[in-house]
């Protein structure tokens, strides 16, 4: 097999540090790794593949001087803008994980168990852009459903952890939690989040649009409907709470067709990447503390409205680090390698 000349732009972060993880659990086809980030990480270290990997400034030629083949951005969006073109210029495929390229026409966004035949239109940017964690692990849920009984709308309400706001989300988190118990409730003063985190729920992620929906929640909304190809209404409710890692979802879905509760169960158990967690009996249900550290999204409370056959309501919840990004990231390489060398 083809090794490839693999670049992670924000090779420091969060989501940086889980792709190389992710990278190396795979056994993923590497000649070697180009970590890059800002002039502060230059000279910094990472380790990946038994090997110490040196972090390098990142330029807008650098792409073309080490002949990256594959470059994984997720640096933030203004890092992306206005260096993705220069790595894609220079003849690499780049997996953006910001917002920046996600609705543009030309940029497939793509998760592969929904929509990898998307994948081939990244030659018209060089860019596949990564959807918003909140909007994978829905879609990866919605999918086969909608392939069995037709979607018609979905009202979802998230329950999103600390760390979807990077290092910083979770440090204040845990520095909150520890001055509210030590009672020094005046240290408690945000940074990372618009109010107290600890011992808190934030109905707002990201600022509020125009219409009174908050743009994280726009996000879903859209990317949604560009992933599944499809126009069904869709409201979104998203809420930052005190959790670590690993979102969470509440998702109620009007369908075309009588849904069969049991039918929905069989097509999850069978959907790729998912794992059904249902017995209300043992108390078996998804829950963040499962799914952290995992790539797989689990699935729980599925039952039938209680008014309307057509409606089925769920709970859903993902590691946001890994599926939410950089595992979704490392399968859109996969694939895309698949269909060069295919």
């Amino acid at each position: 097999m083809k090794k490839y000349k693999v670049a992670i732009v924000g090779a420091s972060g969060a989501v940086g540090e889980e792709i190389l993880r992710i990278l190396e659990e795979e056994n993923f086809p590497i000649s070697s790794i180009l970590p890059l980030a800002s002039a502060r990480s230059a000279g910094k270290f990472v380790e990946a593949f038994g090997s110490e990997w040196e972090i390098q400034e990142l330029t807008h030629e650098i792409f073309a001087k080490e002949q990256v083949e594959i470059a994984f951005f997720s640096a933030g969006g203004n890092v992306s803008a206005e260096f993705a073109p220069s790595a894609a210029k220079a003849g690499a495929v780049v997996i953006d994980n910001t917002s920046h390229f996600r609705m543009q026409a030309d940029v497939p966004l793509v998760v592969p168990e929904v929509n990898p035949e998307d994948i081939k239109e990244w030659k018209k940017s060089g860019i596949i852009a990564n959807p918003n964690c909140s909007t994978i692990q829905m879609v990866q849920v919605l999918s086969p459903l909608h392939q069995e009984f037709g979607i018609k709308r979905v009202d979802v309400s998230t329950y999103q952890a600390v760390s979807g706001a990077g290092k910083k989300g979770m440090e204040e988190l845990i520095m909150q939690m520890q001055k509210f118990f030590a009672f020094e409730l005046e240290a408690c003063q945000p940074q990372a989040f618009p109010h107290r985190i600890a011992l808190n729920l934030i109905p707002q992620i990201d600022v509020f649009m125009d219409n009174d929906y908050t743009k994280e929640e726009m996000k879903m909304i859209g990317e949604t409907q560009k992933i599944m190809h499809c126009s069904f209404p869709i409201s979104a409710t998203c809420v930052r709470v005190p959790v670590l890692r690993s979102h969470s979802e509440s998702i109620s879905i009007h369908f075309e067709h009588e849904v069969d509760t049991q039918r929905a169960k069989e097509i999850l158990k069978k959907a790729p990447n998912l794992v059904v967690l249902d017995d209300p009996s043992e108390k078996l249900y998804p829950m963040p503390s499962i799914a952290t550290d995992t790539n797989e999204t689990y699935v729980g409370r599925i039952r039938k409205d209680c008014y309307d056959s057509h409606i089925l309501h769920l709970w859903c919840v993902a590691d946001q680090l890994r599926v939410g990004a950089a595992t979704n990231a490392v399968r859109i390489a996969q694939k895309w390698i698949v269909e060069m060398e295919g």
